[in-house]
């Protein structure tokens, strides 16, 4: 029984203003850009602390034994089969588990992708039942910023430089990308299905910078809660005295996670859609027979806001666009060439070449003028396929149909209509938020561990009477 003291506790647990100053709270405080009073909050700098694995004792072991040999002849008997069992203590993961994890992304049972709260993208669960939970580190946003009179000027990946790869003398990978943020002024701030990150004066101190991550998870909304999508709404406040030209860039590798990057005949193509809508498809050939994925990354186009491509560059020196001369483009010119949109898809990537792609929108942002830019993401995996050979399809292709292109449809919808998510969002939330009875702790707690409902394998399927009718209008 829970003790009635936990629910008359006052004490606030995480203020805001002890991660960001009073003044950049201020300047957020318009179009949900600053992050709510109540939410779980860190700083881009914490360390992310490894898990302890479960283990048992020799006398356990001693006692469990029988029941070991038969989960031991159970985990080879489906890999005989070529299929992974869902508890395998035998085997160690390549990635250690780590308390880094942040709000995930999408909507229920299509699959889902996690972000740390650092900005990794990592615990890909694209495939029913199997979970690559390695961070893609091409996956990224990033800023390049100059200002009138080309006095200053700043270009960073938006994410603390913590990876391998970093310092190699003539990488022509993301290596030789700029990792210069510290994260010492950054904070990222959770409360499902919504996250933010504000970067307080880096990596240029006159530039605020709040990314606003939204999926869509609402209550009694049963269509839009099954979309395999997600948006991130960059708000940025120029504090400074002249005029700010700013890049963002979203990148994206071709991969479902893992390894699977690697495979070959993967394909990229450009696209322009309707409502300013413009980005890259990013068409991904599954192993083993799995069904196919579609990514789709894309950025709004208005009047102030300008949006190129680059539908593919390579990791590797032999690839036709490195990704050191992609983030060299970005750092002498801060956009792509528009005839890039003309390109049509790329040629089938080889196996052991890594397949990107990146969105640049740019916008001049005035001194002490405000600005907004958004950014979508979508994955479009119609069909799912059990290990054991059952398939069905995922209830969002009610909506939107069996055609992996789905995806350019999903960005479009998500970044026309994600100001409705948030009011419907706010709308479910503000009564529990807001009610003074209840301590801060519970509140934000109550809505992050709904997490689950993404991140934790569901699959959301069409009926078989439905499934039926979309195979004949197919």
């Amino acid at each position: 029984m829970v003790s009635s003291n936990l629910f008359h506790c006052t004490k606030r647990s995480w203020p805001p203003e002890e991660y960001i100053s009073k003044n950049t709270l201020q300047l957020f405080d318009f179009d949900s850009a600053a992050p709510p009073e109540q939410a779980w909050r860190r700083r881009l700098n914490s360390h992310a602390n490894l898990l302890k694995e479960f283990s048992v004792t020799f006398r356990e072991a001693i006692q469990m034994v029988r029941l070991g040999i038969r989960l031991w002849s159970y985990v080879r008997e489906e890999a005989s089969h070529g299929r992974k069992a869902p508890i395998d203590p035998f085997t160690r993961e390549s990635c250690k588990p780590s308390a880094s994890q942040g709000v995930p992304l999408g909507g229920m049972g299509s699959g889902s992708i996690s972000r740390g709260f650092r900005g990794e993208f990592r615990q890909w669960q694209i495939v029913p039942g199997i979970c690559e939970s390695s961070p893609v580190m091409a996956n990224q946003f990033s800023i390049f910023i100059s200002r009138d009179g080309g006095n200053k000027n700043y270009a960073s990946v938006l994410a603390p430089g913590q990876h391998e790869g970093i310092g190699k003398a003539g990488d022509q990978g993301i290596s030789s990308w700029g990792w210069n943020l510290s994260g010492q002024h950054s904070t990222y701030h959770a409360l499902f299905p919504r996250a933010w990150t504000i970067y307080d004066g880096e990596p240029d101190p006159e530039l605020k910078i709040s990314c606003r991550q939204i999926s869509p998870f609402i209550p009694h909304n049963y269509r839009d809660s099954s979309l395999p999508t997600a948006v991130f709404v960059y708000t940025l406040v120029n504090t400074g005295k002249e005029r700010a030209k700013v890049n963002l860039l979203f990148t994206w590798a071709n991969s479902i996670g893992g390894i699977s990057h690697l495979s070959g005949d993967h394909v990229n193509e450009p696209f322009i859609g309707e409502d300013g809508v413009s980005g890259v498809l990013l068409h991904h050939k599954t192993a083993k027979g799995n069904p196919p994925v579609t990514f789709a990354i894309a950025a709004c186009e208005t009047q102030n806001v300008s949006v190129t491509v680059l539908p593919s560059f390579g990791l590797s020196e032999g690839s036709c666009t490195t990704a050191k001369a992609m983030w060299g483009t970005m750092v002498q010119d801060g956009h792509f060439d528009r005839r890039n949109f003309d390109c049509g898809p790329s040629m089938p990537s080889s196996p052991g070449e890594t397949l990107c792609a990146a969105v640049s929108a740019s916008a001049w942002v005035e001194p002490h003028g405000k600005c907004t830019v958004a950014f979508a993401l979508a994955w479009s995996s119609p069909k799912i396929k059990f290990l054991k050979g059952s398939s069905y399809h995922r209830r969002y292709t009610k909506f939107y149909g069996t055609s992996e292109r789905a995806a350019q449809n999903l960005v479009h919808d998500a970044l026309t209509n994600y100001k409705h998510w948030e009011e419907e969002i706010e709308k479910w939330q503000d009564p529990i938020l807001k009610d003074e009875k209840l301590p801060e702790w519970y509140k934000f707690t109550l809505f992050n561990e709904l997490y689950f409902l993404v991140a934790g394998g569901t699959v959301w399927i069409v009926q078989i009477r439905e499934m039926v009718i979309i195979s004949q209008e197919k």
